[in-house]
């Protein structure tokens, strides 16, 4: 599984504090990734833990959504499922609170 960002979401990771950060990459390791590749693996399957509530952003065909915090402050990412060179990937498109829902896409 390959991964990209966005330039919206490069420049929304450095706005959390460190901590806020590190857990979002912690998040991601240990529970996005192998998920993911579950998914990709077998699309029709729903591999996704409850405790990232993944689901599609409502208005934004194609982008999904992940909370990666629900103690304060609230952290969501959105995301997009791509292929690079021929692999199955993830676009990550913004990294935030609900504020990142006024752009999900991140364009």
């Amino acid at each position: 599984m390959r991964y990209g960002q966005t330039d919206c979401f490069k420049s929304d990771v450095r706005r959390p504090s460190v901590l806020e950060r590190r857990t979002f990459g912690q998040v991601v390791r240990d529970k996005f990734i192998p998920a993911a590749e579950r998914v990709a693996a077998n699309p029709g399957a729903t591999s996704w833990p409850r405790s990232l509530r993944v689901k599609d952003v409502e208005g934004a065909p194609g982008i999904w959504e992940m909370t990666w915090s629900f103690s304060g402050p609230d952290g969501r990412a959105t995301f997009e499922w791509r292929e690079f060179d021929g692999e199955p990937g993830i676009l990550w498109r913004r990294v935030g609170g609900h504020e990142i829902f006024a752009d999900p896409a991140g364009d």
